[in-house]
């Protein structure tokens, strides 16, 4: 598989506040790798570094060392006609699809804005916007309505759709369903497989839920504290982990069946006897 991102010995470290405040280091020399359509999972609790990962890759947060390289060119640092240049091939989805919606513009506005940017005629970004709609499964009428007409998980999908607008290589999507019920995240979660089918396009998926991650990745890496402490194929990392911190989100992700929650626990019990 051709490697489409990697990043290597990443850190990061934020000065502190107040009086005398110590700086943070947030991430502590993160390594990892995406190929082309393929999808990496990068799973761990609040603060442990996950997202500052994503915002690295995108240009929001400077590193303080390590590279990030995408299709093998250094782009760490790159500056700000660059990562317009790159707006093309990287986007990005985040956890609130109302907040990342403009929601005085229509959503055909929303879609073509990019389109725009990057110098497409009007009459291929209306074509291109009507494409979006029904890749997502949206009505072409949505086109002229405003944000705050859908649902939760039908502005997830205009989200979506706008990442997806000029055709990027590498979408990161930042808990893109956290925010969603059960079924419109398993709903989203399929949508994106779907498109990832059909285009190519690959997935930095960045979430806290074990489950939601084994859903949709191909490969996992599990984050704690700022460093990478596991990561190998989705199925294996999410049924038979065997870091101590994984095991422990196994055991947090929320399951319906009463007597799995109990057998991941036995099964936990057993390991750490056997240890």
């Amino acid at each position: 598989m051709t490697t489409l991102l990697a990043v290597s010995d990443l850190r990061v470290t934020y000065p502190g506040r107040g009086f005398r405040a110590r700086p943070h280091e947030v991430l502590h020399g993160v390594s990892l790798t995406l190929g082309q359509a393929e999808t990496l999972g990068v799973v761990g609790e609040s603060g442990s570094g996950k997202t500052t990962i994503g915002r690295c890759v995108l240009g929001l947060v400077a590193p303080s060392g390590g590279t990030v390289r995408f299709t093998a060119h250094d782009i760490t640092r790159a500056g700000r006609t660059e990562r317009r240049a790159l707006a093309r091939d990287i986007q990005v989805i985040f956890q609130d699809p109302y907040s990342s919606l403009n929601p005085s513009l229509t959503i055909g506005d929303i879609l073509s804005e990019p389109l725009v940017v990057h110098g497409v005629a009007a009459d291929a970004a209306r074509h291109r916007v009507a494409e979006l709609l029904d890749q997502v499964g949206l009505p072409k009428d949505a086109s002229q309505r405003l944000p705050r007409e859908f649902s939760g998980g039908q502005r997830q999908r205009v989200a979506i759709a706008r990442a997806l607008a000029p055709a990027p290589r590498l979408v990161v999507c930042d808990e893109p369903v956290s925010a969603l019920d059960l079924t419109t995240q398993a709903r989203v979660l399929d949508l994106l497989v779907g498109i990832q089918r059909r285009t190519g396009v690959a997935y930095l998926f960045i979430s806290h839920d074990l489950a939601v991650v084994r859903h949709i990745s191909h490969r996992v890496s599990v984050i704690q504290r700022g460093d990478i402490v596991e990561t190998g194929p989705a199925g294996e990392v999410t049924t038979n982990p065997e870091h101590p911190y994984t095991q422990r989100l196994l055991l947090a992700a929320p399951v319906a069946d009463p007597a799995e929650q109990r057998r991941r626990r036995a099964g936990t019990c057993d390991r750490h006897a056997q240890d």
